[in-house]
């Protein structure tokens, strides 16, 4: 067999060949850093045993897939050390994810005296250095061994197995653990861990189920990488937008009102107002019309639409079908509603297209455990629109959208910060999709070469797409990593044959328009959040809850103070005076601490010149100036949404 390296070199061999070996062969040094071997652009055991031909990279900690498969290990010392400790402790599962990883356990909560002493029994598992082992058994022998063990959780997940699956353990030393891989070859492997914080989580994420106890911890090939982790986890801390927002006034929340239902406070209001009024504008120049559609719907649309099928686990269901003559839902999403907008009269191949756009508030049941913060939450609003054309309309209309997407990110700064994702249907999972494969395979095409068109590097996720369509994805992380997504386009060939929707073509005949749904800036929740993280709460001025403060040096000038702070507002500018006898040292921090961009300091000069003293975020101090001269740059600031960029070190 030829085994090609990923330099393109290549080696041959008689006999198959253990990964392992084969890094061996290369360098020992390769072997000793390995963590898992990629065949054929799939991750593999070091164990595994190679017999034909295929293409072959060794990974190491360095490697995003070779990391993972590290972080996976240290999530099996970590389940070892809580049953060495705990011998109570029930386990359930650990993967590795984008930060480091976890493991649940059914025990009681952890302090963080408890995670430092599982830090010191984990470097007591690694020094040991047990070589990790893997072997299968049959699923029955493997149901009696762990119901031996007492570990319930397990037997559970390999009865969910099919009948003939052959179950995979992991063995270092003593313990072992139900795993598919892979796996380091010995608990040495994990150099550089820490266990970062327990919480709550419920099993397999139902609030149906028990709650457990989740451990996360992350770990890194060297000591000096999980030390930069650490400092940047540190500083996320404080830009997480759960904290500013609060410290902000932003937004709350109240156990006695749910989770995943924040309450947005006057300050979050404003910013969402702007940013919902600079949308609607910006899409209205586009030729977009809106609509205004009820909140719930009786099951019968989304019966029509499918989403009945395919989406109710995932609705707010007001009834029962079995008792009640009439079934309510609230809305996931608006696409129904406006389709039925649209065939509210007849239209003609010249009316296309039609681009409906709406400030949609929509409701989706999620998972208790996956709540935070403004990002996953259970009531929310989006930048909604769905656009109706014909299909020889289709890409030009979509290149349209992914443009008004583009401006959304460069005005609001952040269009370096996403990353663009075709979302594609899983062949292989028939039952969640509508359509022929020949539909899927054409309209991801049509994607795909757009993107290539418009020279956007972009991923393909399998299994991603939406029931009736793939789509673009444009994704953004949050401080801590997690990936969420940010905007979404669909392309739809396929619900307007549901609705029966249809247009009068040039003959006379009746053709089926396609579909666009998307949104330009999505969910404004969501991207509060992210604003609040990408500027540590200093948004750019055009989207501050108060832009100026104005702070006289003593009473004698509070007068003057009301004027200007009048003339600002006459302006449209948000502004207030601080009047507090407090001394000015106190007063200017306080509103650098609000993170207020410009004070306006008076005194007798400014008063009797008609001017201000201006000091801001960005300058520090910019001198005197007139104050029609202040107002005058603040709303070409305001107007042009600029990001300025900030020169002076904020006080903290």
């Amino acid at each position: 067999m030829i085994i090609t390296l990923k330099d393109g070199s290549r080696k041959e061999y008689q006999e198959p060949k253990a990964i392992i070996d084969i890094a061996s062969e290369i360098s020992e040094g390769l072997a000793r850093a390995a963590c898992a071997g990629e065949v054929n652009g799939e991750v593999k055991d070091l164990r595994t045993v190679l017999d034909q031909d295929c293409e072959l990279n060794i990974l190491t900690a360095k490697d995003e897939k070779g990391l993972a498969v590290l972080r996976h290990t240290a999530s099996h010392v970590l389940a070892q050390a809580v049953q060495t400790l705990y011998p109570e402790a029930k386990v359930t599962i650990g993967p590795s994810i984008d930060t480091g990883f976890y493991y649940d356990f059914d025990c009681p909560p952890f302090s963080r005296e408890d995670l430092d002493a599982i830090e010191k029994e984990m470097k007591k598992i690694i020094k040991k250095g047990a070589k990790i082992q893997r072997y299968t058994m049959p699923r029955e022998e493997a149901i009696a061994f762990f119901k031996e063990k007492n570990e319930p959780y397990k037997v559970e997940l390999i009865e969910d197995l099919p009948e003939e699956s052959e179950i995979s353990f992991y063995s270092q030393g003593d313990w072992v653990d139900l795993c598919a891989g892979p796996h380091l070859m010995s608990t040495k492997g994990v150099k550089a861990f820490k266990l970062l914080s327990a919480s709550g989580a419920y099993w397999r994420g139902s609030e149906k189920n028990p709650m457990l106890t989740r451990v996360y911890g992350t770990a890194y090939g060297t000591k000096e990488e999980l030390n930069d982790h650490i400092q940047r986890m540190e500083e996320a801390k404080k830009r997480d937008h759960n904290k500013l927002g609060r410290e902000m006034k932003l937004f709350t929340t109240v156990d006695v009102i749910g989770q995943g239902l924040p309450l947005i406070m006057p300050n979050g209001v404003i910013v969402m107002q702007e940013l919902q009024r600079w949308i609607e504008d910006e899409e209205t120049k586009r030729g977009y019309v809106r609509t205004k559609t009820p909140l719930m719907a009786k099951s019968d649309l989304y019966k029509i639409s499918g989403h009945w099928g395919h989406y109710k686990e995932g609705m707010f269901v007001l009834g029962d079908e079995e008792k009640d003559k009439e079934v309510f839902a609230l809305r996931p999403m608006t696409c129904p509603f406006q389709y039925y907008v649209y065939k509210a009269e007849q239209h003609s191949y010249r009316d296309l297209p039609i681009r409906y756009g709406e400030t949609s508030t929509l409701f989706r049941n999620e998972d208790s455990g996956e709540m935070h913060g403004l990002t996953r939450v259970r009531q929310f609003t989006i930048s909604e629109g769905h656009l109706i054309v014909r299909p020889d309309q289709m890409v030009k209309e979509f290149k349209d959208c992914i443009a008004l997407a583009q401006y959304c990110l460069q005005t609001l700064g952040v269009e370096e910060d996403v990353t663009y994702h075709l979302s594609k249907w899983d062949p292989d999972n028939r039952e969640k999709y509508i359509g022929e494969p020949e539909v899927w395979e054409e309209t991801e095409g049509h994607i795909r070469q757009m993107l290539t068109e418009l020279n956007i590097p972009f991923t393909e996720d399998v299994g991603e797409a939406a029931f009736y369509g793939p789509k673009v994805d444009i994704n953004a992380r949050n401080v801590y990593g997690k990936e969420d997504t940010m905007i979404t386009i669909q392309w739809d060939a396929l619900l307007a044959e549901q609705f029966d929707m249809y247009y009068i073509d040039e003959e006379g005949a009746k053709k089926r328009p396609y579909i666009i749904h998307r949104t330009s800036m999505g969910c404004y929740e969501r991207t509060l959040a992210w604003l609040i993280e990408k500027y540590a709460g200093m948004f750019p001025t055009w989207l501050c809850p108060e832009q100026v403060r104005v702070i006289p040096i003593s009473e004698k000038y509070h007068d003057y103070a009301e004027k200007v702070e009048a003339q600002l507002k006459d302006s449209g500018i948000r502004c207030s005076v601080d009047h507090r006898s407090e001394k000015m040292g106190y007063k200017i921090r306080e509103a650098r601490l609000a993170r207020v961009p410009y004070m306006l300091i008076v005194g007798a000069k400014e008063e009797e010149e008609n001017r201000v003293s201006v000091r801001s975020r960005y300058l520090g101090d910019e001198g005197s100036k007139e104050l029609a001269e202040f107002i005058g740059a603040i709303k070409e600031e305001i107007k042009n949404k600029t990001i300025r960029k900030i020169e002076v070190q904020e006080e903290k």
